[in-house]
């Protein structure tokens, strides 16, 4: 009698967490032995990041800053997901959104209450239109949404570059490359970090219960992992698939708003500061899971505070990404060898 390995659909959740803690922890002792090996003091450096990311008012108010837009980027993409597409473009309908609420804030007149609001929706709809281009063409031509998002990543990019340097360039003078401060601020909760925060929470928990508790949501998921089963239960696979991707286009947009109204307050190339793809990975990580968007924008948080602590510390950039690098790497692994359990052939 032997032994054999065998792969399960899913994992229960608490070998899935083990497994994941366990990644992790290799990966930051395979990052120490690297670090002990150039000569620096590995225990001293953790010792610097943890004070740092977690040992004061203050520190945990720049985790919360950057919190919020890693939740809903990772929203969007975990969402597209549920049905089956990979929406790579959460960089640019952020930056879509960022632009459309700049345009609102800065011209459209109005008391901030309802201008707040306002340049949500302006975002999201942003947002949902950057993507419209892409879904259209997976839905009705079969286009593959992971090289048409991706594209449109650069033209957004670009676009708001032209705005913030050239038409809605600041005319006082003041910033350099950026457009004048927009008036209208997410109001403060908790020391410096906005109100974004608990709104993406709720609307990750709120399109988490649509999702998993409606009927609509239970369509999408059929139609996501079935397409053919789905069209023969008589589910309208392309209007899911169109309304799925509206949807993750739109939160995206309302990510890059919140950046913009909480965070930056002016418009300027390079606000997203790369969220749209670490919101891929946040979404990989939660494999599925709302909960999960949640913990992986808080896990994806830390890697990033920890990385700008060790910059200071006099840490390459190289050796941060390589640092990073490992931590999702290990983390992969782990996901996938929790599927596993060692069965009596």
């Amino acid at each position: 009698m032997g032994f054999r390995l065998q792969r399960l659909p899913s994992a229960k959740s608490s070998v899935a967490f083990a497994a994941r803690a366990a990644a992790i922890t290799l990966a930051l002792v395979t990052a120490g032995i690297g670090l002990a090996l150039t000569g620096s003091s590995p225990l001293s450096l953790a010792g610097e990041v943890i004070s740092a990311t977690f040992g004061s008012s203050f520190a945990l108010e720049d985790l919360g800053l950057l919190v919020t837009p890693l939740i809903l980027t990772g929203l969007s993409a975990s969402v597209s997901l549920r049905i089956g597409a990979w929406n790579i473009g959460a960089e640019g309908q952020f930056y879509a959104g960022a632009l459309a609420a700049t345009g609102i804030g800065l011209f459209v007149p109005g008391p901030t209450i309802v201008m707040l609001p306002v340049m949500f929706v302006a975002g999201s709809l942003a947002g949902a239109f950057w993507i419209l281009i892409p879904t259209l063409a997976r839905a009705y031509a079969d286009v593959s949404e992971l090289i048409t998002t991706l594209l449109l990543n650069f033209v957004a990019t670009l676009l708001v570059f032209w705005f913030s340097t050239g038409p809605w360039l600041d005319p006082s003078g003041q910033a350099i490359g950026t457009t004048a401060r927009v008036v209208h601020e997410m109001p403060e909760f908790w020391g410096s970090v906005h109100w974004g925060l608990p709104i993406a929470i709720a609307l990750t928990l709120t399109v988490g219960w649509v999702m998993n508790f409606t009927r609509w949501g239970y369509e999408v998921r059929i139609a996501g992992s079935n397409p053919q089963a789905a069209r023969y239960a008589g589910i309208a696979f392309q209007r899911r698939l169109i309304l799925v991707m509206l949807i993750s286009g739109g939160i995206a947009g309302a990510a890059g708003m919140l950046e913009l109204a909480g965070t930056v307050h002016r418009l300027q190339g390079g606000i997203s500061n790369g969220f749209g793809y670490l919101g891929i990975m946040v979404a990989v990580l939660a494999r599925g899971s709302t909960i999960g968007v949640l913990a992986g924008a808080v896990l994806m948080a830390v890697i990033l505070n920890s990385g700008i602590i060790l910059q200071t510390e006099g840490v390459t950039v190289s050796v941060v990404l390589a640092i990073t690098g490992l931590i999702l790497f290990y983390t992969a692994i782990g996901d996938e060898l929790a599927h596993y359990r060692i069965q009596r052939s």
